[in-house]
């Protein structure tokens, strides 16, 4: 390179950086949503069978119309995006998580994982404020496979993640990121 040449960095991330993340549908997806499923053709429900053959018709279809007309994605992508959100790889697996920090220096970490089925939006209702208070730093995360994740090969059991993302994190934090 020559004097006379501007010298550019090129940005690059690793899969195991720290990424921030936020929560943004976009409306088409939303729309797309809406009309699948008003147009889903319902099968004929089986009689006299409930729970033992699977989610009877009756419930699947009041669920159903709960998504496309009662479910607002507004107020919860709203709610989850209140929170500090991250996105990292562990194991060729993408990683989402929350990190609520304490007013407490010497605060000592949690990480907390929400049971399946479910999501971190579990922990944005009482707990959540509760636990802050108590003087820790907060690390929820989301269970490998459910959005925003993308599956992906794990060479460890999931449960080896935890304690990578700590690290992680903790490394991050002393660099001075939020």
């Amino acid at each position: 390179m020559s004097s006379e040449e501007p010298a550019t960095h090129a940005t690059t991330t690793r899969p195991s950086d720290i990424r921030p993340f936020r929560a943004s549908i976009p409306q088409g997806a939303l729309d797309d949503l809406n009309e699948r499923l008003a147009r889903t053709r319902w099968p004929d429900d089986l009689p006299g069978t409930g729970w033992e053959y699977g989610v009877p018709l009756t419930y699947l279809r009041e669920l159903a119309e709960y998504w496309r007309t009662g479910y607002d994605w507004r107020t919860h992508e709203a709610r989850l995006n209140a929170f500090p959100q991250f996105l990292t790889e562990i194991d060729g697996t993408q990683v989402h998580f929350l990190h609520v920090t304490s007013p407490e220096p010497d605060a000592v970490p949690l990480i907390m994982t929400h049971g399946w089925p479910g999501s971190v939006l579990e922990f944005l209702t009482a707990r959540l404020p509760a636990l802050h208070g108590a003087r820790g730093r907060l690390r929820i995360r989301d269970l490998p496979g459910t959005r925003p994740h993308r599956t992906g090969p794990a060479d460890r059991h999931p449960s080896q993640q935890p304690a990578d993302l700590s690290r992680r994190r903790s490394v991050h934090t002393r660099r001075g990121r939020p």
